[in-house]
Protein backbone atom coordinates (compact mmCIF):
# COMPACT_ATOMS: atom_id res chain seq x y z
CA UNK A 1 0.00 0.00 0.00
CA UNK A 2 1.63 3.28 -1.20
CA UNK A 3 0.91 6.81 0.40
CA UNK A 4 0.03 8.30 -2.73
CA UNK A 5 -3.25 9.94 -2.95
CA UNK A 6 -5.91 9.63 -5.90
CA UNK A 7 -6.31 7.84 -8.65
CA UNK A 8 -5.31 7.69 -12.57
CA UNK A 9 -7.56 9.58 -14.91
CA UNK A 10 -9.27 6.76 -17.51
CA UNK A 11 -10.13 9.39 -19.75
CA UNK A 12 -6.14 10.31 -20.94
CA UNK A 13 -6.55 7.21 -22.72
CA UNK A 14 -9.85 7.27 -24.40
CA UNK A 15 -7.40 6.64 -27.66
CA UNK A 16 -6.77 3.10 -26.86
CA UNK A 17 -10.74 2.18 -26.24
CA UNK A 18 -10.72 0.55 -29.87
CA UNK A 19 -10.99 -3.05 -29.53
CA UNK A 20 -13.29 -3.63 -32.52
CA UNK A 21 -16.83 -4.27 -32.43
CA UNK A 22 -18.21 -7.52 -33.58
CA UNK A 23 -20.37 -8.11 -36.47
CA UNK A 24 -23.93 -10.18 -36.32
CA UNK A 25 -22.13 -12.55 -37.90
CA UNK A 26 -18.89 -13.22 -36.07
CA UNK A 27 -17.37 -16.27 -35.13
CA UNK A 28 -16.10 -15.63 -32.40
CA UNK A 29 -17.02 -12.88 -30.10
CA UNK A 30 -15.34 -11.15 -26.31
CA UNK A 31 -17.27 -9.61 -24.23
CA UNK A 32 -15.51 -7.89 -20.78
CA UNK A 33 -17.40 -7.31 -17.56
CA UNK A 34 -14.63 -6.23 -15.43
CA UNK A 35 -11.97 -7.48 -13.81
CA UNK A 36 -11.18 -10.62 -15.05
CA UNK A 37 -14.70 -11.70 -16.12
CA UNK A 38 -14.74 -12.42 -20.14
CA UNK A 39 -17.56 -13.91 -22.16
CA UNK A 40 -16.40 -16.18 -24.94
CA UNK A 41 -19.08 -17.02 -27.27
CA UNK A 42 -19.87 -18.36 -30.60
CA UNK A 43 -23.65 -18.06 -30.33
CA UNK A 44 -24.06 -21.80 -29.72
CA UNK A 45 -21.71 -22.61 -27.30
CA UNK A 46 -20.03 -20.24 -24.69
CA UNK A 47 -17.00 -20.25 -21.87
CA UNK A 48 -16.79 -17.25 -18.99
CA UNK A 49 -13.76 -16.74 -16.85
CA UNK A 50 -14.53 -15.48 -13.45
CA UNK A 51 -18.15 -14.45 -13.51
CA UNK A 52 -17.57 -11.92 -10.59
CA UNK A 53 -20.42 -9.50 -10.57
CA UNK A 54 -21.22 -8.84 -6.95
CA UNK A 55 -18.24 -6.54 -6.57
CA UNK A 56 -18.69 -5.62 -2.67
CA UNK A 57 -17.69 -2.48 -1.66
CA UNK A 58 -14.19 -1.68 0.26
CA UNK A 59 -15.97 -1.00 3.60
CA UNK A 60 -17.83 -4.73 3.29
CA UNK A 61 -14.69 -6.72 2.08
CA UNK A 62 -12.37 -5.20 5.52
CA UNK A 63 -15.33 -5.94 7.78
CA UNK A 64 -18.11 -7.89 6.88
CA UNK A 65 -18.49 -11.56 5.84
CA UNK A 66 -18.98 -11.61 2.00
CA UNK A 67 -22.19 -13.56 0.61
CA UNK A 68 -22.26 -13.61 -3.78
CA UNK A 69 -25.49 -10.63 -4.42
CA UNK A 70 -27.93 -12.46 -6.50
CA UNK A 71 -29.63 -9.09 -7.50
CA UNK A 72 -26.51 -8.41 -9.20
CA UNK A 73 -25.36 -11.81 -10.48
CA UNK A 74 -28.76 -11.69 -12.44
CA UNK A 75 -28.68 -8.06 -13.56
CA UNK A 76 -25.03 -8.65 -15.39
CA UNK A 77 -26.19 -12.32 -16.79
CA UNK A 78 -29.66 -10.72 -18.08
CA UNK A 79 -27.73 -7.91 -19.42
CA UNK A 80 -24.80 -9.47 -21.26
CA UNK A 81 -27.45 -12.31 -22.57
CA UNK A 82 -26.08 -15.56 -20.83
CA UNK A 83 -28.35 -17.99 -20.84
CA UNK A 84 -26.49 -21.23 -20.93
CA UNK A 85 -22.67 -21.68 -20.95
CA UNK A 86 -20.40 -24.87 -21.11
CA UNK A 87 -17.96 -23.86 -18.18
CA UNK A 88 -16.98 -21.21 -15.60
CA UNK A 89 -13.31 -20.86 -15.71
CA UNK A 90 -11.88 -18.89 -12.17
CA UNK A 91 -8.54 -17.55 -13.24
CA UNK A 92 -7.24 -18.06 -9.20
CA UNK A 93 -9.66 -18.36 -6.15
CA UNK A 94 -9.47 -14.24 -4.57
CA UNK A 95 -13.02 -13.23 -4.17
CA UNK A 96 -12.56 -10.65 -6.65
CA UNK A 97 -12.55 -13.89 -9.53
CA UNK A 98 -14.13 -16.52 -7.52
CA UNK A 99 -16.84 -15.69 -5.17
CA UNK A 100 -19.87 -15.53 -7.74
CA UNK A 101 -18.52 -18.55 -10.30
CA UNK A 102 -20.91 -21.31 -8.00
CA UNK A 103 -23.80 -19.32 -8.43
CA UNK A 104 -23.03 -18.14 -12.39
CA UNK A 105 -22.49 -22.01 -13.10
CA UNK A 106 -26.00 -23.18 -11.33
CA UNK A 107 -28.02 -20.33 -12.94
CA UNK A 108 -26.61 -21.36 -16.36
CA UNK A 109 -26.00 -24.91 -16.29
CA UNK A 110 -22.10 -24.80 -16.31
CA UNK A 111 -19.42 -26.51 -14.26
CA UNK A 112 -16.51 -24.96 -12.67
CA UNK A 113 -13.19 -25.76 -13.94
CA UNK A 114 -10.10 -24.70 -11.79
CA UNK A 115 -7.71 -26.35 -9.75
CA UNK A 116 -8.06 -27.41 -6.28
CA UNK A 117 -8.78 -24.56 -4.63
CA UNK A 118 -11.74 -23.70 -7.22
CA UNK A 119 -13.38 -27.02 -6.67
CA UNK A 120 -13.50 -26.46 -2.99
CA UNK A 121 -15.65 -23.24 -3.62
CA UNK A 122 -17.96 -24.53 -5.59
CA UNK A 123 -18.22 -27.42 -3.01
CA UNK A 124 -18.65 -25.63 -0.26
CA UNK A 125 -21.61 -23.41 -2.57
CA UNK A 126 -23.54 -26.94 -3.69
CA UNK A 127 -21.48 -27.60 -6.95
CA UNK A 128 -20.45 -30.90 -6.73
CA UNK A 129 -19.70 -33.98 -8.76
CA UNK A 130 -19.47 -33.92 -12.40
CA UNK A 131 -19.80 -30.22 -12.17
CA UNK A 132 -16.48 -29.36 -10.80
CA UNK A 133 -13.79 -30.37 -12.95
CA UNK A 134 -10.23 -30.13 -11.40
CA UNK A 135 -7.95 -29.34 -14.38
CA UNK A 136 -4.00 -30.70 -14.65
CA UNK A 137 -1.89 -27.67 -15.55
CA UNK A 138 -0.98 -27.91 -19.74
CA UNK A 139 -3.71 -30.30 -20.26
CA UNK A 140 -6.22 -30.00 -23.16
CA UNK A 141 -9.90 -29.87 -22.19
CA UNK A 142 -12.94 -30.16 -24.26
CA UNK A 143 -15.66 -27.48 -23.47
CA UNK A 144 -18.76 -26.82 -25.86
CA UNK A 145 -16.78 -25.70 -29.22
CA UNK A 146 -13.59 -24.83 -27.43
CA UNK A 147 -10.27 -26.66 -26.27
CA UNK A 148 -9.14 -24.93 -23.16
CA UNK A 149 -5.34 -25.42 -21.59
CA UNK A 150 -4.90 -24.13 -18.02
CA UNK A 151 -0.98 -23.49 -17.74
CA UNK A 152 -0.03 -22.67 -13.56
CA UNK A 153 0.99 -19.40 -13.36
CA UNK A 154 1.78 -16.64 -10.47
CA UNK A 155 -0.16 -13.97 -8.85
CA UNK A 156 0.65 -10.83 -9.52
CA UNK A 157 3.31 -9.53 -6.41
CA UNK A 158 2.35 -9.22 -3.76
CA UNK A 159 0.11 -12.04 -2.47
CA UNK A 160 -2.36 -10.78 -0.23
CA UNK A 161 -4.22 -13.75 0.56
CA UNK A 162 -1.39 -16.64 -0.55
CA UNK A 163 -1.92 -20.15 -0.44
CA UNK A 164 -4.67 -22.75 -0.95
CA UNK A 165 -7.88 -23.34 -0.27
CA UNK A 166 -7.88 -27.47 1.55
CA UNK A 167 -11.41 -27.30 2.44
CA UNK A 168 -15.05 -26.21 1.47
CA UNK A 169 -15.52 -22.67 1.29
CA UNK A 170 -19.27 -22.33 2.77
CA UNK A 171 -20.32 -18.27 2.82
CA UNK A 172 -20.71 -16.41 4.24
CA UNK A 173 -17.05 -15.99 4.96
CA UNK A 174 -14.48 -13.50 5.03
CA UNK A 175 -12.31 -12.00 2.07
CA UNK A 176 -9.77 -13.74 3.77
CA UNK A 177 -11.15 -16.82 3.43
CA UNK A 178 -10.65 -16.91 -0.45
CA UNK A 179 -6.93 -17.72 -0.83
CA UNK A 180 -5.14 -17.20 -4.46
CA UNK A 181 -4.96 -20.77 -4.67
CA UNK A 182 -3.86 -22.38 -8.59
CA UNK A 183 -3.39 -18.59 -10.95
CA UNK A 184 -3.86 -20.00 -14.15
CA UNK A 185 -2.76 -18.58 -18.14
CA UNK A 186 -6.25 -19.70 -19.64
CA UNK A 187 -5.51 -21.23 -23.08
CA UNK A 188 -8.72 -20.70 -25.09
CA UNK A 189 -9.29 -22.56 -28.83
CA UNK A 190 -12.33 -22.30 -30.61
CA UNK A 191 -12.15 -25.22 -33.08
CA UNK A 192 -14.63 -24.11 -35.72
CA UNK A 193 -13.01 -21.20 -36.29
CA UNK A 194 -9.10 -22.29 -35.39
CA UNK A 195 -9.12 -18.60 -33.36
CA UNK A 196 -7.21 -18.70 -29.99
CA UNK A 197 -6.68 -16.20 -27.36
CA UNK A 198 -4.92 -16.40 -24.38
CA UNK A 199 -6.55 -14.88 -21.57
CA UNK A 200 -3.93 -14.01 -18.35
CA UNK A 201 -6.12 -12.84 -15.33
CA UNK A 202 -3.43 -11.57 -13.09
CA UNK A 203 -0.04 -9.59 -13.80
CA UNK A 204 1.85 -12.45 -12.83
CA UNK A 205 4.10 -15.19 -14.74
CA UNK A 206 6.07 -18.67 -14.68
CA UNK A 207 9.37 -18.24 -16.81
CA UNK A 208 9.08 -19.66 -19.89
CA UNK A 209 5.49 -21.48 -18.99
CA UNK A 210 3.91 -20.04 -22.04
CA UNK A 211 6.79 -21.23 -24.98
CA UNK A 212 5.38 -22.85 -27.85
CA UNK A 213 2.37 -21.93 -27.21
CA UNK A 214 0.09 -19.48 -29.68
CA UNK A 215 -2.90 -17.47 -29.43
CA UNK A 216 -3.35 -14.44 -31.79
CA UNK A 217 -5.20 -12.53 -29.20
CA UNK A 218 -4.39 -11.88 -25.30
CA UNK A 219 -6.31 -10.33 -22.41
CA UNK A 220 -3.91 -9.19 -20.33
CA UNK A 221 -4.31 -9.03 -16.43
CA UNK A 222 -2.91 -5.62 -15.13
CA UNK A 223 -3.81 -5.27 -11.53
CA UNK A 224 -0.44 -4.12 -9.35
CA UNK A 225 1.04 -4.21 -12.49
CA UNK A 226 1.86 -0.14 -12.58
CA UNK A 227 3.62 -0.77 -9.12
CA UNK A 228 6.22 -3.09 -10.13
CA UNK A 229 9.93 -2.60 -11.44
CA UNK A 230 10.10 -1.46 -15.08
CA UNK A 231 11.87 -4.90 -15.52
CA UNK A 232 9.02 -7.28 -14.33
CA UNK A 233 6.49 -5.21 -16.34
CA UNK A 234 8.71 -6.32 -19.25
CA UNK A 235 9.26 -9.17 -18.35
CA UNK A 236 5.66 -9.90 -18.35
CA UNK A 237 5.00 -8.90 -21.62
CA UNK A 238 7.59 -11.24 -22.66
CA UNK A 239 6.48 -14.49 -20.98
CA UNK A 240 2.59 -13.58 -22.39
CA UNK A 241 2.50 -11.36 -25.05
CA UNK A 242 5.55 -12.01 -27.15
CA UNK A 243 5.65 -15.75 -25.80
CA UNK A 244 2.16 -17.09 -27.97
CA UNK A 245 2.92 -14.23 -30.90
CA UNK A 246 -0.26 -12.54 -30.05
CA UNK A 247 -0.88 -9.25 -32.23
CA UNK A 248 -3.69 -7.63 -30.62
CA UNK A 249 -3.42 -7.19 -26.33
CA UNK A 250 -6.90 -5.99 -24.37
CA UNK A 251 -5.84 -4.94 -21.04
CA UNK A 252 -8.09 -5.84 -18.20
CA UNK A 253 -8.20 -6.03 -14.39
CA UNK A 254 -7.42 -2.40 -14.16
CA UNK A 255 -10.58 -0.83 -12.86
CA UNK A 256 -12.21 -0.20 -9.35
CA UNK A 257 -13.41 -3.62 -8.31
CA UNK A 258 -15.28 -2.58 -5.35
CA UNK A 259 -17.93 -0.19 -7.57
CA UNK A 260 -20.92 -2.27 -8.72
CA UNK A 261 -20.98 -3.04 -12.60
CA UNK A 262 -23.92 0.21 -12.87
CA UNK A 263 -21.52 2.80 -11.89
CA UNK A 264 -18.79 4.44 -14.28
CA UNK A 265 -15.57 2.91 -14.60
CA UNK A 266 -12.53 4.22 -13.08
CA UNK A 267 -9.29 2.64 -12.43
CA UNK A 268 -7.92 1.35 -9.21
CA UNK A 269 -6.13 3.88 -6.59
CA UNK A 270 -2.72 4.80 -6.70
CA UNK A 271 -2.55 3.31 -3.05
CA UNK A 272 -2.63 -0.31 -4.57
CA UNK A 273 -2.08 0.45 -8.36
CA UNK A 274 -0.44 3.03 -11.17
CA UNK A 275 -2.05 2.27 -14.72
CA UNK A 276 -0.46 5.83 -15.68
CA UNK A 277 3.13 3.28 -15.22
CA UNK A 278 1.34 0.64 -16.87
CA UNK A 279 0.25 1.88 -20.09
CA UNK A 280 3.30 3.72 -20.76
CA UNK A 281 5.63 0.84 -20.36
CA UNK A 282 3.33 -1.40 -22.40
CA UNK A 283 2.35 1.33 -25.14
CA UNK A 284 6.13 1.75 -25.86
CA UNK A 285 6.53 -2.53 -26.04
CA UNK A 286 3.69 -2.61 -28.04
CA UNK A 287 4.76 -0.04 -30.72
CA UNK A 288 8.00 -1.99 -30.39
CA UNK A 289 6.62 -5.26 -31.69
CA UNK A 290 4.19 -4.02 -33.74
CA UNK A 291 1.11 -5.39 -31.61
CA UNK A 292 -2.26 -2.98 -31.24
CA UNK A 293 -2.65 -2.21 -28.05
CA UNK A 294 -6.37 -1.84 -26.14
CA UNK A 295 -8.60 -1.15 -23.32
CA UNK A 296 -11.94 -2.98 -23.62
CA UNK A 297 -15.59 -1.19 -23.25
CA UNK A 298 -17.57 -2.63 -20.74
CA UNK A 299 -20.78 -4.81 -21.95
CA UNK A 300 -18.85 -4.62 -25.47
CA UNK A 301 -19.76 -7.45 -27.97
CA UNK A 302 -16.12 -7.28 -29.19
CA UNK A 303 -14.11 -9.10 -31.75
CA UNK A 304 -10.49 -8.71 -31.52
CA UNK A 305 -9.74 -10.85 -34.45
CA UNK A 306 -11.05 -8.82 -36.60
Amino acid sequence: MRLKLGRPDISRYAQYVTVPDAAGDAALTVTWMGVSTLLVDDGDSAVLTDGFFSRPNLLEVGLRKLTPSIARIDEALSRAGIGRLDAVLPVHTHFDHVMDSAVVAEKTGAIVVGGESAANVARGQGVSGSRVLVATSGAELELGAYVVTLVESHHCPPDRFPGAITAPVVRPVKASAYRCGEAWSTLIHHRPSGRRLLIQGSAGFVPGALAGREAEVAYLGVGQLGVQPERYIRQYWNETVRAVGARRVVLIHWDDFFRPLTAPLRALPYAGDDLDVTMRVLAALADRDGVALHLPSLWQRADPWD
